[in-house]
């Protein structure tokens, strides 16, 4: 496996974080690598990267173990594999040997959505919360904007996937929180995100419904769509989580004041 950054992470949903409950964030653990090339993704500097041009040392499930066996002693709430997707088989055995090593706190797959329902069912029974995105509900936009194709099929038989492990027989109220990041200029697909999500899964699930959209400049890509080079604006998140109050949606998370920031953003330049 190759490691971006360990870090204590506060910004995180209430479950996870654990921030307010006397908790200290999750243990984060940011892989290097991606399944899709979003054109605004903040942390591109390491999803963005070919695995042949790393130049650190690879890490082991046994040292991954360790660090999280430490991490666990240290008051964080859970620990969250984020963009894991080309290590799932690396992710299990580290579970495995972390529980094996006494590891107690909750487990957390934060994923892009962008996985096969095959990779997801090989972390059956493993994971207690899924956190996976739901981007677009429009395959275009996924083409355009993340560089992949049958974006929308795919995303749905992954959550698919994550809700029969964790919602049929439900392991916790938070078992799998889906994450939608509203665009600035696509306010529209926000709303069948959200409709198909409620009338699919309804309060079964909670969405997680993010106004956070940093522009980040530099990305390749981004100069073609010049309504991705701003934040949104107050009202156009304001849209959206008055339509999910329309569609009777309870169960979600919304962000308030200015989370648009890049210093919510890691330094992967640095290894906590």
């Amino acid at each position: 496996m190759y490691i971006a950054k360990l870090m204590k992470h506060r910004w995180e949903e209430e479950p996870i974080s654990g921030i307010g409950k006397g908790f200290d964030g999750t243990f984060a653990i940011f892989f290097y690598g991606c399944t899709m090339r979003c054109i605004y993704c903040q942390n591109s500097k390491i999803s963005h990267i070919s695995l042949s041009d790393i130049k650190e040392s690879s890490w082991s499930s046994e040292r991954l173990a360790n660090e999280i066996i430490k991490a666990q002693d240290e008051n964080v709430a859970s620990v969250s594999f984020i963009t894991g997707a080309l290590y799932v088989d690396e992710i299990v055995d580290t579970i495995k040997l972390a529980k094996e090593k006494g590891l107690k706190i909750p487990v957390v797959y934060n994923s892009s959505g962008y996985e096969t329902a095959s990779q997801i069912r090989k972390l059956d029974g493993l994971i207690d919360i899924y956190l996976p995105d739901f981007k677009y509900f429009d395959n275009e936009l996924g083409k355009d904007l993340s560089n992949v194709p049958n974006y929308v099929d795919i995303a749905k038989e992954c959550i698919k996937e994550m809700y029969r492990q964790n919602c049929i027989i439900k392991k916790n109220e938070y078992a799998l929180i889906v994450r939608h990041l509203v665009l600035p200029g696509y306010t529209e697909n926000s709303k069948k995100v959200l409709k198909y999500l409620y009338e699919t899964y309804g309060d079964d699930i909670y969405i997680s419904i993010m106004s956070q959209y940093t522009p980040i400049l530099g990305n390749k890509g981004i100069d073609s769509f010049p309504e991705l080079k701003r934040k949104i604006t107050k009202r156009e998140y304001e849209k959206v989580v008055e339509y999910a109050l329309e569609l009777g949606i309870k169960n979600a998370f919304i962000q308030e004041g200015d989370v648009a920031k890049e210093s919510f953003i890691p330094d992967f330049d640095i290894k906590d």
